[in-house]
């Protein structure tokens, strides 16, 4: 069936980001979907997936900064940095004092630089890495720049912290649990993990697949693509640039006070796609919906 639009996934704890988004398309019987920036098996939240010509646009929220909620234990170390790994070190934790954690942690906040961990998605030579880690096989990784915006300390006991983090794209929490663990000296996995938001869209609007299930229309809750544009600028374009810009044709407009990229609309209002704006007042296509639906 085709069928166009964002649905805001709660994914349960448990299921891959990919069996959660094949449930959702045999559920929603569509032809084509994918999921715009995956969550461990371990993780539960905020996972959006786009459905028919919204996938066209899904690296605008695979740029998207986003919201955890984490709970890390103390004092224990995994091989894969969350509570799914087989332990590596087990040591006492000290009775920190609170404003010794929060120090530690504010640490963290703000440009920084993190290796991924062997046991993420990223791809070497077409293979993840948490497959070749399973063999025991480690890979050099080179370190990426993140951006921690927001890492605050909501719960401590005497061996766990619950945390709020917002942070760029890219960030793993897991390797910053870790990372934290090594600066409090004791070590530290992920024990929770949720989404609590990515870009925009929060768990408030979110579904689970088994409350998706019990209703009768399961695509009244898909979002419009343009849902995934919001932050670009539009530009309403007239019947004869729509429909040059439609066949590929470069489109001259006054130069504006923007550039990159933008949202085009035809003349009654219709998501067209996105395209290029450029400094000269040339206009681009990027990606187009089929049909300008």
């Amino acid at each position: 069936m085709k069928i166009n639009g964002v649905l805001l996934l709660d994914k349960a704890t448990g299921v891959s980001s990919n069996r959660a988004l094949q449930q959702a398309k045999r559920l929603l019987q569509a032809d084509k979907a994918g999921h715009t920036g995956s969550l461990d098996p371990l993780a539960s939240g905020v996972l959006p997936i786009c459905f028919g010509e919204a996938t066209k646009f899904s690296r605008f929220l695979l740029d998207a900064d986003k919201t955890y909620l984490v709970t890390a234990k103390l004092g224990v170390t995994t091989d894969s940095g969350d509570s799914d790994g087989n332990i590596l070190t087990s040591k006492p934790v000290p009775n920190f004092p609170l404003e010794h954690l929060q120090a530690k942690i504010a640490t963290f906040i703000g440009l920084g630089q993190q290796v991924p961990s062997m046991y993420s998605a990223l791809k070497h030579r077409g293979q993840p890495l948490y497959k070749l880690a399973r063999k025991n096989i480690t890979i050099e990784r080179a370190p990426r720049p993140i951006h921690i915006y927001e890492f605050t300390l909501l719960e401590y006991t005497d061996d766990t912290i619950r945390c709020r983090v917002k942070c760029s794209k890219g960030t793993y929490i897991r390797s910053l649990i870790e990372d934290l663990g090594v600066a409090l000296g004791c070590g530290a996995h992920v024990i929770m993990l949720r989404r609590e938001a990515a870009g925009p869209f929060t768990l408030q609007h979110a579904y689970a697949l088994e409350s998706l299930s019990e209703m009768q229309d399961h695509t009244a809750v898909l979002l419009p693509i343009d849902c995934l544009l919001q932050g670009l600028p539009r530009i309403a374009l007239n019947e004869l640039d729509s429909e040059s810009i439609c066949c590929g044709r470069v489109v001259n407009l006054p130069v504006t006070n923007f550039t990159g990229p933008v949202q085009l609309l035809s003349a009654n209002n219709t998501l067209l796609g996105i395209g290029d704006m450029q400094t000269d007042g040339k206009l681009v296509a990027m990606r187009l919906l089929a049909n300008g639906t």
